[in-house]
């Protein structure tokens, strides 16, 4: 096993044709502006590495992603139109996040908990995801007075239809392994103890094949995802700057930050 790469959020190894991107921020991997980069990261440089076909995308702790950290005040920073980061000072998030859409192998998520928001947005930028009972996915934006982000007004409809991703745009609610499996939100249904095997498992069986045959087939199955993923995060981002200004937006991430119920006034 080979370790690839020096990130601070995340941990890359590469084994028999398989990398593991594993992040490090349990137990719930709140993400922010440098863990997406870094992703993004990772992900572009295995994409040129040809000792990589696939690639399993997991997570240390009981989340997968919970989303961003609202209970601390940093969530509501993190859609600022400028990133933090010296380094990259002109990249949005979503900039980034298309970034990960434009990686050409194969990616299996170990949905292991919670993929909630943003951290549903990227549950859904692998290929195929692995999950169990305790997985939890939701897109829980209007619970927040907020607007869908992250693509996932492309990638939602795309993958379990119009009217399960209204569903769960609408409601917010938590969608259960078991739920997920008979929406195909996942692929693969095990025990918990089980989800990251069973991930490296499929990686494996996909790194079997024409690494050629498999990057070209999965560029014409693909064909375009970044371009409408950016075009849906350009649209997402212009209406959540605008809903981030109102009332409903504050009590939104005062409710959650409470843990009660939002009372929202429609202002």
């Amino acid at each position: 096993m080979t370790k690839i790469g020096d990130y601070d959020a995340i941990e890359v190894t590469l084994d028999d044709h398989v990398a593991l991107i594993e992040i490090q921020r349990p137990p719930y991997n709140f993400f922010d502006h440098a863990l997406i980069s870094q992703l993004a990261d990772a992900c572009e440089g295995l994409g040129d590495n040809n000792d990589c076909r696939s690639i399993v995308l997991a997570a240390q702790g009981k989340a997968f992603c919970a989303g961003a950290n609202f209970g601390d005040g940093s969530g509501d920073k993190i859609l600022d139109n400028k990133a933090a980061e010296p380094q990259k000072p002109e990249t949005h998030l979503y900039v980034e996040a298309v970034r990960l859409f434009a990686t050409p192998k194969p990616i299996v998520g170990a949905i292991q908990g919670a993929a909630i928001g943003g951290g549903l947005g990227r549950a859904l930028v692998p290929d195929f995801r692995v999950t169990c009972p305790e997985g939890r996915f939701a897109a829980n934006f209007t619970r927040l007075g907020f607007h869908p982000g992250f693509g996932l007004t492309h990638t939602l409809p795309a993958l379990i239809g119009q009217q399960n991703a209204a569903l769960m745009m609408y409601t917010g609610r938590r969608i259960k392994g078991e739920e997920a499996m008979e929406m195909g939100l996942a692929d693969v249904f095990v025990p918990l103890d089980q989800v990251r095997g069973a991930a490296m498992e499929l990686a494996k069986e996909i790194a079997i094949s024409s690494p050629l045959g498999v990057v070209e087939t999965r560029a014409t199955l693909r064909a375009g995802l970044a371009d409408r993923v950016k075009a849906a995060t350009d649209h997402e981002l212009e209406i959540q700057n605008q809903l981030k200004e109102t009332a409903d937006f504050k009590e939104g991430i005062a409710a959650t930050s409470e843990r009660r119920l939002p009372n929202f006034q429609g202002r």
